[in-house]
């Protein structure tokens, strides 16, 4: 296993934010209810952690809740990669080859690239802008398994998300379950950690960043309500349907304003089991909550709209 927890703890550090306050009671107590209106519109359970660690500042609805990651776990699995290269534990441009037998049903980097193969840089990109399942699998199969990932959060100071299987089978997570879940707030501070103030230099960070913003899956759902100007990035995930369980649909990434201060967030919506929620309906409800977001933001920091 390439990834030992211990060093890996004493390489990054923890991330120490403490308890995070509103912005105001006004404006907090008014997203908030809306929050909790776009929920019940909705139906079944919405998860959402907005973060500005720089001004102590929050804004959830359940984030303490645990929710399934689906394909969303692939940002921090791109930047373990780009991380266990910094260290020099790993080569990114190393080549990789896998068979016919390695893909899965929706890989289509890794079918195009089967004859050739390609390069970890390559497949952890794929991973994160195109959801490629099988580029995940072989990366996870390249760092040490799921268990590398779960190393890696704890040596953020993540103790709530974690990894346990691999694709696709990481997505079938019955109401209860821990394996393969995490909460809007460990996530949220996840995603800022990687993408402002973590253990990645600056020039692996600005990979991981423009992978985000590469990644076209989320432009339907919180980026929809961003200004088009402001820098932003994320990654979906999608359950899809298993029996006995709920649909679980998951959006996170991160929002840098005009004065040049990141903002993260993650939000996940969950429907009951045996009840389905149109994805376009979804997709709206993340779009609104992108413009809350926005708000959110201009309120902090007394931005005025273009």
């Amino acid at each position: 296993m390439i990834l030992d927890r211990r060093a890996l703890v004493a390489g990054t550090g923890a991330l120490g934010l403490g308890a995070c306050v509103p912005l105001d009671t006004s404006t907090s107590g008014r997203l908030a209810a809306k929050l909790r209106l776009i929920e019940a519109g909705l139906g079944g359970a919405l998860g959402v952690m907005v973060l500005d660690p720089a001004q102590n500042a929050s804004l959830g609805h359940r984030q303490d809740e645990r929710f399934a990651m689906a394909s969303s776990f692939k940002t921090t699995l791109a930047a373990l990669v780009l991380w266990l290269d910094q260290q020099g534990r790993l080569a990114i441009d190393e080549t990789v080859r896998w068979s016919e037998a390695d893909l899965l049903s929706y890989a289509p980097f890794a079918r195009e690239r089967l004859a050739t193969g390609a390069s970890l840089r390559d497949l952890a990109r794929a991973a994160q802008t195109a959801s490629d399942n099988t580029a995940a699998n072989l990366l996870l199969a390249r760092v040490g398994g799921p268990e590398a990932v779960t190393a890696f959060w704890r040596a953020l100071g993540d103790g709530t998300s974690r990894l346990e299987r691999i694709e696709p089978q990481l997505n079938f997570v019955p109401d209860g379950t821990l394996a393969d879940t995490t909460t809007p707030a460990a996530m949220a501070r996840t995603i800022h950690r990687l993408v402002a103030d973590g253990p990645l230099d600056p020039a692996r960070r600005a990979i991981l960043r423009q992978w985000m913003r590469e990644t076209t899956t989320g432009l339907q759902k919180v980026r929809a309500g961003v200004p088009d100007a402001w820098e932003a990035g994320d990654k979906t995930g999608n359950s899809g349907d298993w029996p006995g369980m709920g649909h679980t649909r998951a959006d996170i990434g991160y929002v840098v304003a005009p004065t040049g201060d990141i903002a993260s967030f993650a939000v996940y919506h969950r429907s009951w089991q045996g009840s389905a929620v149109a994805a376009d309906g979804v997709d709206a409800a993340f779009a609104e909550i992108g413009r809350m977001l926005t708000a959110w933001l201009r309120a902090l920091y007394t931005i005025t709209p273009a």
